[in-house]
């Protein structure tokens, strides 16, 4: 596969044109409804609906399941992964689980780095769940073959990936593509009865934003027991994407691969996305060489075209004070994202969500996608927003790691690509360990991210 992040814009990206493009969307879609690509990708002469799942992790699979519990007729015929036993171990839970619509035989189980072209053609809908490096491209691959697509956030780790999902994004809304994301606070019932109080006044003016993905480390795998459990040496490429949370070409760190959930939600509620970001960071705990190239913590500053300010914070450390959550602050109230709630200004409860009304936001996103795609509706045209979130952690990444006030468009506009040029398990990294086996790590002052 030679198909790296380098795609360069027309011209000059801003913020204002994600607006337009949003816009474009929402104006067209009386337009495309009756002239749909996406009903001529159906299955010829079934109601079944054929999935395709490309990336077999945990996210993919359980992604997958979710597909397959929504209703109406549905068959999982094609998987796509790089590792064998990735692929195999999603099919059996799979198949422990859905037994009676998983027709994924031999033939159909893809393996390498373009495999999800071979897994893609099979579908009428695919489901987009590998690592977020791969995902500018595998969306794209989507797209031009006519496929309704799930994707999972981020969808990008660097601006040309960004530039590159948000091309495709635009081919796919002229065809009428459905496209979910894994955003699924969006399809949250709480989240949505507290942004519906948003818009009827309930808080007043928003003067101030707090986000929080304070929590664990996540899994890590260290280079000597995946070399014992393969019994051989890995290449540069097998480790990084192995234990690929801990690259940013594949992850993007975890203010980009966790933290966009409560940045997104910020920039939902706010109606709008930062114009500039400036924040520290660095690594306090992670000091193995198994923990790559990203920080254990970030705080940024990203302030929006009005003068309000997003504080944001996210950690990785171990017996630190623990929060996911989202706080958005009116003249007249506040909003708990996490507790569904909003106080007035002495810290009364003046809305609560029933809790007997929850749903599982991960069901109900696929449950909506499936069904809109079942009817032919156009009512799917996430990329736009997944985009924006996704630049927006990107933008604080950058900040924190260059220890520079940086600029939405200039940051969009980057030539600067972190993704290796060619996908081959022997191919040159953008990043390799030194002699002693210690990667590169950003340095505030000095490293500088744009080209």
């Amino acid at each position: 596969m030679n198909a790296p992040n380098t795609s360069n814009p027309p011209s000059n990206l801003t913020r204002r044109d994600f607006l337009k493009t949003t816009s474009a969307a929402v104006t067209s879609a009386g337009v495309l409804g009756a002239l749909s690509v996406e009903r001529s990708a159906h299955a010829a002469g079934s109601d079944t609906l054929k999935i395709a799942l490309v990336g077999c992790g945990g996210r993919g699979s359980g992604a997958a399941d979710q597909a397959l519990s929504t209703a109406g007729p549905i068959k999982l015929v094609a998987m796509a992964d790089v590792f064998k036993d990735r692929l195999e171990g999603s099919l059996n839970e799979l198949k422990r689980k859905h037994s009676d619509k998983i027709d994924v035989p031999p033939d159909r189980q893809f393996l390498g780095f373009d495999a999800y072209k071979q897994a893609i053609a099979l579908a009428d809908v695919v489901i987009l769940a590998t690592p977020p490096g791969f995902r500018p491209m595998t969306f794209e691959e989507a797209v031009k073959q006519n496929k309704n697509i799930f994707c999972e956030k981020p969808v990008a780790t660097d601006a040309p990936g960004v530039r590159r999902f948000l091309a495709a994004a635009e081919e796919s809304k002229k065809k009428n593509l459905k496209v979910g994301i894994g955003l699924q606070r969006h399809h949250d019932r709480g989240y949505l009865e507290t942004m519906k109080r948003i818009q009827d006044g309930a808080i007043g003016d928003i003067v101030a934003m707090r986000s929080y993905w304070n929590g664990s480390t996540p899994w890590l795998k260290r280079r000597v027991d995946l070399e014992k459990q393969y019994g051989r040496k890995l290449t540069e490429m097998e480790y990084q994407m192995r234990n690929w949370y801990y690259f940013n070409w594949i992850c993007g760190d975890h203010i980009v691969e966790q933290h966009i959930h409560n940045i997104d939600v910020v920039n939902w509620f706010k109606g709008d996305y930062p114009v500039k970001a400036q924040g520290m960071g660095g690594r306090e705990v992670r000091k193995g060489k198994e923990f790559g190239e990203i920080f254990d913590h970030h705080y940024v500053e990203f302030q929006y075209a009005d003068g309000t300010v997003l504080n944001s914070q996210c950690r990785h450390i171990k017996g630190t004070y623990s929060r996911v959550d989202e706080q958005i602050v009116g003249t007249s109230g506040t909003i708990f994202g996490a507790a569904k709630n909003i106080t007035d200004r002495s810290g009364n409860v003046i809305f609560q969500f029933d809790k007997a009304n929850e749903n599982n936001p991960y069901q109900t996103e696929h449950d909506e996608l499936f069904a809109a795609i079942a009817k032919g509706e156009y009512k799917f045209a996430d990329a736009d927003n997944a985009a924006r979130s996704t630049m927006t952690a990107i933008l604080g990444r950058l900040a924190t790691y260059s220890g520079q006030m940086v600029e939405f468009d200039k940051a969009l506009n980057s030539g600067l690509s972190i993704a290796p040029t060619v996908f081959e398990w022997n191919a040159p990294m953008p990043v390799i360990p030194d002699k002693e086996g210690w990667y590169p790590i950003a340095v505030p002052g000095v490293t500088k991210f744009f080209s």
